[in-house]
């Protein structure tokens, strides 16, 4: 029987976001995003999208990693089981900005589905070797979103 991985309390979690959040304006963006140091390690970008009600650009802070010329990260929300707000931003209006540690660029949103899906999912699973064991807490499948240049 394979163990559920600890998940911190849902309070510490948006906590945390928020801390994250004002760490990266406070600083200017000198401070909150990172490239990943190697392929062990996940980075950090700035996803900025249109709401898909407001109309308004909204960002958020993801963990991502490289596949090629894409950037790859979870539709997760923390685990939590909704779907986060940027992804239902991002199917509904798939253009979008990203800012990494060396600069900014357009990208499109999507899911990766079939093959490419699980080869990206493994590729996170040597990443996070809970990954399954998290991804279990969720009530449907965590969408693996890559971010194509255009």
């Amino acid at each position: 029987m394979s163990r559920r991985p600890y998940v911190p309390p849902r309070w510490f979690i948006i906590s945390a976001w928020y801390v994250h959040r004002a760490l990266y304006r406070g600083s200017g963006g000198r401070l909150g995003l990172g490239r990943p140091r190697d392929r062990n390690h996940w980075g950090t970008l700035r996803l900025t999208t249109v709401g898909r009600r407001t109309g308004q650009q909204r960002s958020v802070l993801l963990g991502y990693f490289e596949d090629g010329p894409n950037l790859v990260t979870l539709a997760m929300n923390g685990w939590g089981p909704a779907e986060p707000a940027w992804w239902l931003n991002l199917r509904a209006s798939p253009e979008a900005m990203v800012e990494l540690k060396d600069g900014a660029r357009a990208v499109r949103g999507r899911a990766a589905t079939g093959a490419e899906r699980n080869r990206l999912w493994d590729r996170w699973r040597e990443i996070d070797h809970d990954l399954d064991g998290f991804a279990a807490r969720r009530p449907k499948e965590t969408a693996v979103v890559v971010l194509e240049p255009q």
